[in-house]
């Protein structure tokens, strides 16, 4: 039997389901959004066996190449202050040399969060980030922390290896705190700036080579040699450059050589501005740069 329906008493047809609103995910906080990406850049560098091996091995070689090539060669017994008079030459420039040393390999082992952010810039995944409900300019911080975590590793095996080789610290608990302290304000400001290399650059060959530049800088200051054996323009090159008030700081803190003064705050005040200047400069970039093909 059929059924007739009137069309004009029946009302509305019920209206076709449509798929369902898409829900928007929260956005992650940037607390949490800097926790994922510093974990990201821990993991990638555990497994890249080589570089970790190579940030690991180099304070090792600079501290056997200079304690021993160099050693015997410089008379720096009235350079190094309060150590004990019976220590050999070798053990003399191992005292003096050895918070050059930490600065220096700091300042490589951060060279390498230049690379890896312009790589992350070249694959595209930072792009990948941005499209996603989390703070991306976390990759950046990340990789800084990420760096700090890799180079105090760096510094106490420095460490390590100096004692045992002749570097005698006169540092009481206050004093290393201050010195850690130090180093790591300057690890994380020299970090920063790589970072912001790494966004500025044509890629990772090029962030490569803009870092290596800034590697010379420990050699140009009172790291290994005091500036008063340089000649006039290097000298006063030397004195006024970053690294040698951190040298110079750093020294006074460990093994008690006095230092110019004001040394402590142009430290700090080095670290500071090169920070800051970084942040902006790389917090100012970020969102302007595009992928790289």
């Amino acid at each position: 039997m059929s059924v007739i329906v009137d069309r004009d008493t029946a009302g509305p047809a019920p209206a076709a389901a449509g798929p369902p609103a898409a829900r928007r995910a929260p956005r992650v906080g940037p607390v949490r959004s800097g926790w994922v990406f510093t974990r990201r850049s821990v993991l990638h560098s555990r497994r890249d066996v080589e570089s970790l091996l190579m940030a690991l091995m180099l304070p090792v070689t600079l501290m056997l190449l200079f304690t021993y090539v160099f050693g015997g060669a410089f008379d720096f017994t009235d350079a190094t202050g309060p150590v004990p008079a019976d220590l050999s030459a070798r053990e003399v420039y191992a005292t003096f040399v050895t918070p050059g040393i930490i600065l220096l390999c700091a300042g490589f082992g951060a060279a390498g969060t230049a690379v890896a952010v312009a790589d992350d810039m070249r694959t595209g995944i930072v792009d990948r980030f941005r499209s996603m409900p989390i703070h991306s300019v976390g990759v950046l911080t990340g990789a800084v922390v990420a760096s700090l975590v890799r180079n105090l590793v760096a510094t106490a095996l420095v460490l390590g290896v100096g004692l045992l080789v002749g570097f005698r610290p006169d540092a009481g608990p206050g004093l290393w705190l201050a010195a850690i302290g130090l180093v790591s304000l300057f690890i994380v400001a020299i970090t920063w700036l790589y970072a912001a290399i790494g966004l500025a650059a044509a890629g990772p060959q090029a962030a490569s080579g803009y870092g290596f530049v800034l590697l010379f800088l420990p050699y140009l200051s009172s790291a290994f040699v005091p500036t008063e054996t340089m000649p006039a323009g290097l000298r006063w090159f030397a004195d006024h450059q970053p690294i040698t008030p951190l040298v110079d700081t750093l020294r006074s803190l460990l093994i008690g050589l006095p230092a110019p003064t004001g040394s402590a705050w142009l430290a700090v005040g080095w670290c500071l501005v090169i920070m800051v200047g970084a942040m902006v400069w790389a917090r100012w970039m970020f969102p302007r740069r595009a992928v790289r093909r």
